[in-house]
């Protein structure tokens, strides 16, 4: 493929072998405007008198965070302006609901400083609660002049908010959905968007014990605040205590998506929230609105949390190998979730995790329709769409559901695994599709015995796993779509000397968030939302890191690439050749390198079949110009790459309409764009064709 300009590709670091980290990764200084309030926060302060009459309430932890050991600096995959986003979030702890008066709280608070002596004794007695209203104006400090905020958190003491900042803990260490955040650590980015579940700040067991905290407090306050506010947060400072810096973040990702109208409160409290949220703090202006404690970050039962030990441990521990976690369950049942804080928890004692993405429709790191095998070396502190990245391998499948064609599916995951290294001392996770019925649950049968699993996470929800419990014994009998049990003689049922059954540990786990088991029905919270929203982020990338204004995607300069450079096929339907055209302009396309080279008669190369091949990135390709023979294509891959495609793969994954019709900039009609349309009309649709056919095998199977 021929290209005219350049980009930057961040190369991966070489693996690491298991080993306690704590990563000293510092950030530059950033400069950001301070956040005006949106004409949403303004009605809500309006109603805000409301809420604040209410009486406040507590949670108590019902366990100890862990403790995280001292290691080397671990660099981070990519900076801030080209990776802006390495999140997904919220609280590793089951809470309960307990409440409390915040005054009380305060006043039991300063007559322990009162007595001026060490208070690590007494602190055991302080009962933890949520920060909110009258607590965050006492334990928070604002500074207009440099844009920021200092808070200080007692142990156990959590801060739910919605919004987006940097977070710098000064002193002491929180944790965010898992993952433990230290003095001396880099600025992390998180995110707590209204799509999904709002992240909390936990403040941990304070791993120094032999320092002043006053002192030490002191002088890392005089660097971010004045004389009077640091006066003031030094009174509420004592044994366990952490401080935590806030800052105002803004992204490529998050200016382009603000540009959308449709997207500009996505990181605002939802309408179910908005009597919740507490606007009346020093935090006020910076991004994040903190929430009441009648708002729950997230809820973890007992055997999640025994699950995510038990796991964490596995791999800590001397296993024959590396661990290989596949965690399934049915739709909406927070395996996503799960993962994030799964790989956060490791990531405190590990430099690096594998993931393998084998779920089409709600993938972590990439747009819809792409199975992907990478490498993760920072935390997830946000849901999908805010940490895209190019992972290491991927598939370009170009569908949101595999039904159509089963046995491609499983092809392209084992030609993923086949290209992990085998040598690798890395836990790999395995995300699953929530699809357990039928064909599904015949898959998940196939990719436990295809693939080296050591550990099968199932999550399920009230009293149930919505399917069969995939056990070891249960393996030795199930049919799989490609895999079928061995086959038993009549002398094995009478002496019993069947062969062992393939060992794995096998864990299920209940979820009992509210909600579970049912798609979101909110603004921004239903699964073809999040779709567009990884989708919308992935094109983001074309935006400039630099501050400035949103530039359109028409207004970008695409590249121009010849018919006869790359061949193009279509993967998800049937289309005839002369229609090829008019299928791909104007759409999404998988830039994928054939093993083969591209060979042409003087014309387009066409390809009748769909291709199992290396996928490199996604791109638009936004016009087809006949008479010179060329495809304008927009993409962020890297020039360098680019010129390796040899093949250009349409799929059903189809752009956001916003991208097409709420764009700034359009005058007159708009491209693309009709509404004189009738699919009324014969071959106006398309035509589909399911590929997974039902064996005589499979009948009456689950």
């Amino acid at each position: 493929m021929k290209v005219n300009k350049p980009t930057q590709v961040k190369g991966h670091a070489k693996s690491h072998k298991w080993k306690d980290v704590r990563g000293k990764r510092c950030r530059p200084p950033i400069s950001a405007s301070e956040l005006n309030s949106s004409p949403a926060m303004a009605r809500m302060a309006k109603e805000h008198h409301l809420s604040v009459k209410k009486k406040p309430s507590v949670k108590r932890l019902k366990s100890k965070a862990k403790s995280v050991s001292d290691s080397k600096k671990n660099t981070p995959q990519s900076g801030l302006k080209k990776s802006y986003a390495q999140a997904n979030g919220s609280s590793a702890f089951t809470m309960d609901n307990e409440s409390d008066d915040s005054q009380d709280w305060k006043d039991y608070s300063q007559s322990i400083h009162g007595n001026g002596v060490d208070t690590s004794g007494d602190m055991e007695d302080v009962r933890p609660g949520r920060l909110e209203g009258e607590s965050l104006h006492d334990c928070a400090e604002r500074d207009d002049r440099q844009n920021h905020a200092v808070l200080v958190m007692q142990k156990d003491q959590t801060l739910c908010f919605r919004g987006k900042c940097f977070l710098t803990c000064l002193y002491g260490r929180v944790e965010v959905m898992g993952f433990t955040i230290e003095e001396g650590q880099q600025s992390y980015p998180i995110f707590s968007p209204a799509s999904h579940c709002p992240l909390t700040i936990t403040a941990l067991e304070s791993s120094e014990h032999t320092r002043d905290d006053r002192t030490a407090a002191s002088s890392i306050l005089r660097k971010y605040l004045s004389a009077a506010s640091r006066k003031k947060l030094l009174k509420r400072i004592m044994s366990n205590s952490s401080i935590i810096l806030l800052e105002p973040m803004e992204t490529p990702l998050t200016r382009f998506l603000s540009s959308f109208p449709d997207l500009s409160e996505l990181f605002s409290p939802p309408m179910s929230e908005l009597m919740s949220a507490v606007l009346d703090t020093p935090l006020n202006g910076l991004g994040m609105i903190p929430l009441v404690s009648t708002i729950e970050g997230l809820k973890m039962s007992k055997d999640y949390r025994e699950a995510l030990n038990m796991v964490v441990n596995a791999c800590k521990g001397d296993m024959d190998g590396c661990a290989v976690i596949l965690i399934c369950g049915t739709k909406n049942v927070g395996k996503s979730t799960f993962i994030r804080s799964l790989i956060n928890t490791l990531l405190n004692h590990t430099t690096s995790v594998d993931y393998l993405e084998s779920d089409l429709g709600q993938t972590e790191f990439t747009p819809a329709g792409c199975l992907s095998l990478l490498t993760v070396r920072e935390p997830l502190l946000g849901p999908p769409f805010t940490h895209q990245r190019t992972p290491e391998h991927m598939i370009y499948y170009g569908q949101s559901s595999c039904e159509s064609d089963l046995d491609r599916y499983l092809e392209s995951l084992k030609v993923l695994w086949r290209r992990r290294s085998q040598s690798r001392e890395t836990p790999v996770i395995i995300n699953t599709m929530g699809w357990v019925k039928g064909f599904g649950f015949q898959l998940l049968v196939d990719m436990i015995r295809l693939l080296p699993v050591s550990h099968v996470v199932q999550l399920g929800h009230s009293g149930t796993t919505q399917c069969p419990a995939l056990t070891p014994e249960f393996l030795r009998t199930a049919h799989g779509f490609q895999t079928h049990p061995p086959a038993q003689t009549a002398l094995d049922e009478f002496t019993e000397s069947h062969s062992p059954p393939r060992s794995y540990t096998h864990l299920i786990v209940q979820s009992e968030f509210q909600g579970v088991g049912r798609q979101g029905t909110a603004k921004h919270q239903r699964t073809n939302e999040h779709r567009e929203l990884s989708l919308l982020a992935y094109l983001s990338q074309l935006q400039s890191p630099d501050p400035g204004p949103v530039r359109p995607l028409h207004s970008l300069t695409p590249y121009q690439v010849p018919h006869a450079a790359v061949a193009l096929g279509v993967i998800h339907c049937e289309v005839v050749p002369s229609h090829m055209f008019y299928a791909a302009n104007a759409s999404l396309v998988g830039l994928c390198c054939l093993g083969e080279k591209v060979t042409s008669r003087g014309g387009p190369v066409l390809l009748s079949q769909a291709p199992i091949c290396p996928c490199v990135g996604l791109g638009v390709l936004r016009g087809v110009d006949m008479e010179r023979g060329l495809y304008f294509l927009l993409t962020p891959v890297d020039p360098s790459i680019l010129r390796k495609v040899n093949c250009l793969l349409l799929g059903a994954i189809s752009l956001p309409s916003c991208v097409l019709t709420t764009q700034p900039g359009f005058e007159g009609e708009m491209p693309y764009v009709t509404t004189d349309y009738s699919f009324d009309l014969t071959g106006a649709g398309k035509l589909r064709v399911f590929k997974g056919l039902t064996r005589p095998s499979q009948t009456g199977m689950q």
